[in-house]
């Protein structure tokens, strides 16, 4: 009897060393390096790793899709949504030490969409900010915390202009050398002290060097392009991946040769999606011919996909607009993507060329990405056709009234949603706790490295 309770007691020891043991290894750390590297810019607009480290925006949106308090604590609506106050938080300051104030936000979301913006005017008043608008703005909050919208300082408190980009967030700029940005924890931030001490950004890295880099342990995140999902998974790399997040779409001009609306609905039906999502981007994510993925609305089956050469052809007619040009951006698949589209147009009988988007800033044709940086229906769709330079009606908060918005805005053939692509990244055993956002960006700021001291 009391050999099987010592032994028991034995047992139980060894039990709660190991739970001890266990909770050690996976308890964040603070200290050490986050190593990454990317094939593009860190600044780039959307979507660049670098801003929502530096940065910060009035709101944040979180996975149950609404619009939570970030630099502001709160804010309201008056007059029917044709004005708001958010109301700043008290205390925040940006990484150079100066204080953020009301006349700093406004300064900031000024050039940050200078005549573009969703509002017609903005001013301070004391602590807190002022939109307002001649038509109502119901998804004000949830537009404010998309990556157009990151507050940034424009003067210093000194009256002078910041050398390089300075926010409030969890991290600040140190350096730029041999390609390489280093961000270092920002002590004071209002959101709290990252776990990494320091972040390094390697750009222009293609990804086959990220890869082999990773392999080696010379880097910690590397990107996955949607199309090498399937790739990476056969090469064992530990791949973090969104739900699709991304709208590959068809801006087409209603100007010049395409302003004739029956040209631009000959190109719509003369694109086949199947093509695109089976062999340039390996069957990832889903065809859509609807702004929102169906998992934002439940109607998005109600956009045919189906290419319908036939139809187009008849709509064509006699038809015989000049050579157009196809503008993409650069990466291999959406180059490949562009080509397979231009072939699909031939085939309906129209003369495209394909063209570098950095080459050309009047293309009949656009073939892009567009962040979907809301999971609330309505602010997202409000959010998309902002990107593309369309103005948008704000639906009423219905699935119907959603729909005929999307409806109205999808018949006038003027961007044509193609496939929805999932965000990716691969990790090195050193990272833990990395998460990706609503919007595919990771979460580096919440990130801890396992050997750090």
């Amino acid at each position: 009897m009391r050999w099987t309770v010592l032994r028991q007691i034995a047992i139980s020891c060894v039990l709660a060393a190991m739970a001890l043991a266990g909770s050690a290894r996976t308890r964040p750390h603070y200290g050490g390096t986050l190593r990454v590297e990317i094939e593009g810019d860190p600044w780039q607009r959307p979507g660049g790793l670098a801003r929502r480290l530096v940065l910060d925006g009035l709101t944040r949106m979180e996975a149950d899709g609404l619009a939570h308090p970030a630099l502001a604590i709160d804010w309201k609506s008056d007059n029917d949504g044709h004005r708001w106050q958010f109301h700043l938080r008290p205390g925040v300051r940006f990484s150079d030490g100066s204080a953020m104030t009301s006349i700093n936000v406004v300064a900031s979301l000024g050039n940050a969409c200078a005549d573009h913006c969703p509002w017609t005017t903005i001013y301070a008043v004391g602590s807190s900010v002022v939109f307002t608008s001649d038509s109502p703005m119901p998804n004000l909050p949830e537009l404010l915390a998309g990556d157009e919208f990151l507050i940034a300082l424009t003067i210093a408190s000194n009256g002078s202009t910041p050398d390089g980009v300075v926010g409030t967030g969890p991290f600040k700029v140190t350096g730029f050398a041999n390609s390489v940005l280093t961000l270092a924890a920002n002590e004071n931030c209002w959101l709290g002290r990252p776990f990494a001490d320091a972040v390094e950004i390697t750009v222009h890295r293609t990804i086959r060097d990220q890869w082999l880099d990773l392999s080696v342990g010379r880097t910690d995140l590397v990107e996955v392009p949607a199309e090498q999902m399937r790739q990476a998974q056969q090469q064992r790399l530990t791949v973090i991946a969104s739900p699709p997040v991304t709208l590959l779409a068809l801006t087409v001009a209603d100007t010049g040769p395409l302003a004739n609306p029956l040209l631009r609905a000959a190109i719509a039906l003369a694109i086949d999606r199947g093509a695109l999502y089976n062999v340039i981007f390996q069957k990832q994510g889903e065809v859509t011919a609807s702004l929102l993925p169906d998992r934002l609305t439940g109607y998005a089956f109600l956009f045919p996909t189906e290419r319908d050469l036939a139809k187009a052809q008849q709509l064509r007619g006699g038809l015989a607009p000049p050579a157009l040009t196809l503008a993409a951006e650069s990466g291999a698949a959406m180059q490949l993507a562009a080509q397979r589209i231009a072939l699909n147009l031939r085939e309906a009988g129209f003369n495209v060329q394909v063209v570098n988007a950095s080459a050309t800033q009047h293309a009949d044709l656009t073939l892009r990405r567009i962040a979907l940086e809301s999971n609330q229906p309505q602010a997202a769709l409000e959010s998309i056709l902002r990107t593309v330079g369309e103005t948008a009606r704000a639906p009423e908060p219905t699935t119907q009234s959603l729909y005929e918005a999307e409806r109205e805005e999808l018949d006038r053939k003027a961007i044509i949603p193609l496939l929805y692509l999932p965000c990716a990244i691969a990790v090195s055993g050193r990272v833990r706790d990395l998460r990706l956002g609503p919007d595919g960006t990771p979460d580096l700021a919440s990130s801890s490295i396992e050997d750090a001291p």
